[in-house]
């Protein structure tokens, strides 16, 4: 009576199941569009408190500044003191943990699932991505699932992070590869205040 998108049988339960899960993932695009919204407001602190009642765990002095993008907030943390730039694209999907102190550019996707090619369905495939204290991510970087970024690191603009970065070390290309190491090792710094229309 009943049959999934690939046409196999599905039992009463499995179908209701469906149909409850649809309905919650129709209310999550209400949301997101919601969120979607908001990004256009001009004044981060409102931007804030909104993320905040959506779920998105955000530590003391952090911004996410204007049009930022998501797929699920509530699994989203972000440490005290740390900037997510403009047009930035946060997946959520699967928990992203984002440390204290971190400064991520301009229109970086930070994806924590992603298709498996070789699967005869398709399917999503993923894991937690996770940035340390003090990581610089520069614009228009990508990070893929399933990755941690150590305390310090420095990702290169444009880079495709595909990889575990060790701690102060910088990385740069597609897909990213070492390039060099941070030379100060006592980081210490605060990114302070971001601007009030951002």
């Amino acid at each position: 009576m009943f049959k999934d998108k690939n046409g196999n049988k599905l039992s009463p339960k499995e179908a209701w199941l469906k149909i409850v899960n649809r309905l919650q993932n129709y209310w999550l695009d209400f949301i997101l569009l919601a969120l979607t919204v908001v990004g256009n407001i001009p004044i981060w602190i409102i931007r804030n408190l909104v993320y905040a009642i959506a779920g998105v765990r955000l530590g003391k002095g952090s911004v996410i500044h204007l049009w930022a993008r998501f797929y699920d907030p509530s699994k989203i943390e972000i440490g005290q003191d740390s900037h997510i730039g403009d047009n930035c694209f946060l997946d959520g999907r699967r928990k992203i943990k984002i440390g204290n102190h971190v400064d991520i550019a301009s229109q970086v996707l930070i994806y924590n699932e992603e298709h498996n090619v070789h699967s005869s369905d398709f399917e999503a495939i993923g894991g937690e991505v996770e940035i340390g204290d003090y990581v610089f991510i520069g614009p228009r970087a990508i990070i893929l699932p399933n990755v941690k970024i150590g305390k310090g690191a420095v990702v290169a603009a444009g880079a495709v992070v595909t990889k575990d970065v060790a701690d102060g070390t910088i990385v740069g290309g597609v897909p990213a590869v070492k390039i060099g190491e941070r030379k100060v090792k006592d980081l210490h710094y605060k990114l302070g205040r971001a601007r009030l229309f951002q």
